[in-house]
């Protein structure tokens, strides 16, 4: 590395900054005059502010060019010159290699003057440089360091790089935010790639609590912010009401057209076929060839998207028809999301005149198009759906996995919980090659500092290792926190950085959980040894001392002060990003909306079943009824001797579940995610699978199957018969296994999914628990 440009002035004498207290430096840009307002006066500000905050320089247009004097010179494909000098030709050799987007940062370096070239294909192309310039600078107080020799030349992958932004109530954060927020944020996402924004302009109108301005106001504001930064502005516009209705759909047309007439710029509108919505594509398409026609009127260049989300083979079938038989111009393309066709398939089917966008969720946790694997229930019951989820290798696993069936992404988000992963993907849309750590690193620089850079990217990376599988074993989690925290006490100007306190909290948090479980745990054992005594001390007797040992999470909890410190760090994001982790103390619009801190101490063993189950043995008529009803709750997870037990989804006690596809884990949401029921009750899959290897050929057994709904069970291929068949909660199906399917020992069960299109997902059948008996 070497230091670039400077030069001080003080008291006449010149020094390097090296070796110098300085208390003015001066750095001089130029931005092309070819580059329109408001856009080029965007692109200045830009320089003058984000290296001015990091450095103190005083950043100022450059006034001819002096000798001494070192700038920073953005200029755009088809300039010649710039204040009357001839641009290099190592410059203009570059322009013909560029496209859209597309950018070149080169340095020169004459005697007496360094110069930084940043040439951009277009606007866009020198606002993406200028970000490449900030990303790998080291900028601290009085110095910008930059390598020997800078030749960079980079064009992106994909052509849409976006994130949806929604100004709504139902947002974790960014409901409570200010324009000025909105603007430093998108100016943060351009910084790292990000084409794109988009805005939901309808869905979720109420006033929130935290709001600092009306809805209206607050999208004219996105739209005109990224209209200066030259970003395209989209909106998600779902139509809840039924499109059949003439009336239904004038009145969504009226509406449209004021919010059309109403902003700045308009570049797409996505129309999600479901999620919400249930209209036909009979209904669809014709109210999106209006739409277009409206759109047109005021925004000529914007295109119109839909996804098949929701879409059942019919309706799927309806959509690829209408295409074929109609080639509609109107359409711009198709978006995949949640439920939609699989992304291939959906590209495969549709016309190459159309673009294909993937939604990609990168934003929840569970419930959700990409849940976490092998995460610990533990994580899924406290920190919730919508938790700071920082997953680098994750989500680029899954971008480099769906994004090449499409043009790139606008993501689904709904905070700024996600932001790691936000930036991942913004990159990955430049170059799905780049190694993860070189993206975290470039976001630890620019965001934390140079000197703190390295370390807080394998911090980060360190806090997705903490979710990756059973949690009680993984001893990284403390060393993770330990690590954050000695970072931490040398670091204490990021103190008021949001960024450094989600992963703060998050450090905090997971180590907390993880001891809880811990003590936790070990007090459910201990109330479980206690009821074994219930026939020489009675029921009654034993049940108490089982409570007794229960409370004591709540009488005695674990680690009190780290619980404090997680409360501060909560309430200080609260302050410095509207990050609403609280329904009664921030005003969140929803449990389930990022509110992990009124989780922060939900039970991590069955301690709320078993009260509930010991009040309805207490009402028992006789000691016996009481008795063999404690006798099933101790036994519960024992299939007796040669016999197994899987938790399905839990991943520290399901040792024959292999299911890997989308749908193979979930956690229920159940009375606003403050559930009583039994702790594996709450987590399922639709279909598992599992397998055995060392079943006994010559033994009859039983298998048990707990959950919800159907349970269309075949081993090994097999379709099985049963016996009992109980589809409610906690209660049992039960099906004889032939021994000639397990003659070698080995066996794998399959669950068939039963047509239930006409469900909500949320009702489908679910398998919870699966015991495998031997008689």
């Amino acid at each position: 590395m070497r230091l670039l440009v400077f030069l001080l002035v003080f008291a006449g004498f010149s020094s390097s900054l090296f070796s110098q207290q300085v208390t003015h430096y001066d750095l001089e840009y130029i931005v092309s005059p070819s580059i329109p307002s408001p856009q080029k006066e965007t692109l200045e500000k830009v320089i003058v502010e984000e290296i001015g905050k990091r450095t103190g320089f005083h950043c100022k247009p450059l006034q001819g060019w002096v000798k001494s004097h070192p700038s920073v010179v953005v200029v755009i494909k088809g300039d010649q010159q710039i204040q009357g000098r001839e641009i290099p030709p190592i410059v203009q050799d570059n322009f013909g290699k560029l496209m859209h987007e597309g950018y070149s940062i080169i340095s020169e370096d004459n005697p007496g003057q360094e110069i930084i070239w940043i040439a951009g294909a277009d606007p866009r192309g020198a606002l993406f440089g200028i970000g490449k310039l900030l990303r790998m600078a080291e900028m601290s107080k009085g110095k910008i360091l930059l390598p020997e020799q800078i030749d960079i030349l980079a064009n992106p992958e994909y052509s849409l790089r976006g994130h949806q932004l929604g100004y709504r109530n139902a947002a974790n954060s960014w409901d409570k935010w200010t324009p000025q927020q909105y603007d430093q944020y998108i100016r943060e996402l351009a910084i790292f790639g990000t084409n794109s924004i988009e805005d939901i302009p309808f869905q979720d109108n109420d006033q929130s609590p935290q709001m600092v301005m009306p809805h209206t106001e607050m999208h004219r504001e996105i739209s005109q912010i990224c209209n200066n930064y030259d970003l395209d502005y989209w909106v998600w516009i779902p139509a809840t009401g039924d499109l059949s209705d003439e009336n239904i759909r004038k009145a969504e047309m009226k509406q449209h057209e004021a919010f059309y007439k109403s902003i700045p710029r308009l570049d797409g509108i996505f129309f999600p076929g479901g999620d919400p919505g249930d209209n036909h594509p009979k209904y669809v398409m014709p109210h999106l060839k209006d739409l277009a026609a409206l759109l047109h009127k005021y925004h000529p260049n914007a295109g119109v998207w839909i996804s098949l989300q929701g879409f059942d083979q019919e309706k799927v079938a309806y959509f690829f028809n209408y295409l074929q038989e109609n080639s509609p111009d109107w359409l711009k393309g198709v978006v995949y999301g949640p439920s939609s066709p699989p992304v291939d398939l959906e590209r495969q089917l549709l016309p190459g005149k159309y673009k294909h966008r993937l939604y990609g969720d990168i934003t929840h946790t569970v419930r959700c198009q990409y849940p976490v694997e092998n995460w610990d229930q533990a994580y899924a019951l406290t920190l919730g759906r919508e938790a700071p989820n920082p997953q680098p290798y994750y989500y680029a696993r899954i971008f480099r996995e769906d994004a090449p069936f499409t043009d790139g992404f606008l993501s689904y988000s709904d905070g700024v919980n996600d932001d790691v992963n936000k930036i991942i993907w913004s990159q990955m849309g430049w170059d799905s090659n780049q190694e993860i750590r070189d993206i975290m690193v470039e976001y630890g620089r620019f965001f934390f500092g140079p000197e703190v850079a390295e370390q807080a990217a394998d911090g980060i990376l360190a806090l997705e290792q903490n979710w990756i599988g059973p949690l009680i074993p993984n001893g990284s989690v403390k060393a993770t926190l330990n690590f954050w925290k000695d970072l931490n006490k040398t670091n204490l100007q990021l103190g008021d950085n949001w960024r450094w306190q989600m992963c703060l909290l998050r450090a905090y948090y997971d180590d907390y959980t993880r001891a809880r479980l811990i003590y936790e745990k070990s007090l459910e054992r201990k109330a479980y040894m206690l009821l074994k005594n219930m026939k020489t001390i009675g029921a009654d007797e034993a049940m108490d001392r089982a409570i007794e040992v229960l409370e004591l999470a709540v009488t005695n909890p674990v680690l009190p002060e780290q619980k404090v410190i997680i409360e501060y760090l909560a309430d200080q994001l609260f302050k410095s990003i509207g990050l609403q982790s609280s329904v009664p103390k921030y005003q969140a619009s929803g449990f389930e909306r990022g509110c992990f801190m009124d989780f922060i101490d939900y039970p991590l063993n069955n301690r709320w079943w078993l009260e509930d189950e010991f009040s309805k043995v207490r009402k028992m008529a006789n000691e016996q009824e009481k008795l063999a009803r404690l006798d099933l709750i101790i036994h519960w997870e024992n299939p007796g001797e040669g016999g197994y037990y899987d938790n399905i989804s839990d991943v520290s006690a399901s040792p024959h579940v292999i299911s890997k596809t989308e749908d193979a884990i979930d956690y229920a949401w159940w009375d606003n995610g403050k559930s009583r029921k039994r702790l594996s009750t709450q987590l399922f899959q639709f279909s598992p699978e599992l397998e055995y290897s060392r079943l006994d050929p010559d033994t009859d057994y039983l298998i048990r199957i707990a959950g919800y709904g159907e349970a269309l069970l075949r081993a090994n291929g097999v379709r099985l018969e049963p016996t009992t068949y109980d589809k409610e909660l906690e209660t049992f199906k039960e099906f004889p296994l032939p021994k000639e399917l397990i003659r070698e020992g080995k066996l794998k069960l399959t669950f068939d999914r039963p047509d239930e299109s006409h469900l909500n997902w949320r009702q489908y059948s679910k398998v919870t628990d699966v015991w495998m008996i031997k008689r």
